[in-house]
């Protein structure tokens, strides 16, 4: 590697680190863009964005139901493994599924507002923040129901869910 092509990509690193911080720093605009987005996609709904709520929680029942009888597992313990791993599983299915077209979805934006580009993943990551606190409710009602002994292991799930929200 040369000394130029060490400089320009210390320079794109310097540059995708700033827009990082930039976007990070216009924090008002893409926690109301992202809040918008959700308040506009379940406008005409009914029950809103817990109409997602209630179809996975539906999902993640029929799962255990269905698994806990094949593999004969005790449903309270398998019951909110499975509704667990599904929340998780599709809040990374979405983060995958519209980021790979966050910048299609707001060529407009980015065209007319000069804002770092990053403020675009941002509010990504937090409209399926919000999505995952939704269904979450769904994983404490299940644990009010079959509650299990905790544990301080169990609150590991903390840096697993940053670290997942990083990945995102």
């Amino acid at each position: 590697m040369t000394i130029i092509e060490a400089a320009s990509q210390s320079r794109t690193f310097a540059r995708a680190w700033g827009d990082l911080v930039d976007g990070f720093g216009k924090r008002e605009l893409w926690l109301f863009l992202g809040w918008q987005d959700i308040k506009q996609k379940y406008r005409r709904s009914v029950l809103g964005p817990f109409w997602i709520t209630i179809a996975t929680g539906t999902t993640a029942v029929a799962m255990g139901l269905l698994y806990s009888k094949l593999f004969k597992l005790e449903l309270s313990e398998h019951l909110p493994y499975v509704t667990m791993g599904l929340i998780i599983w599709n809040m990374i299915n979405a983060s995958i599924l519209e980021g790979s077209e966050v910048f299609i979805a707001n060529e407009g934006l980015i065209k007319q507002l000069p804002t770092p580009l990053s403020v675009h993943v941002y509010r990504l990551v937090w409209r399926q923040m919000i999505l995952f606190a939704h269904n979450i409710v769904i994983f404490v009602i299940i644990a009010i129901i079959y509650p299990k002994p905790w544990s301080w292991a169990d609150l590991t799930v903390i840096p697993a869910l940053v670290l997942i929200m990083l990945n995102c």
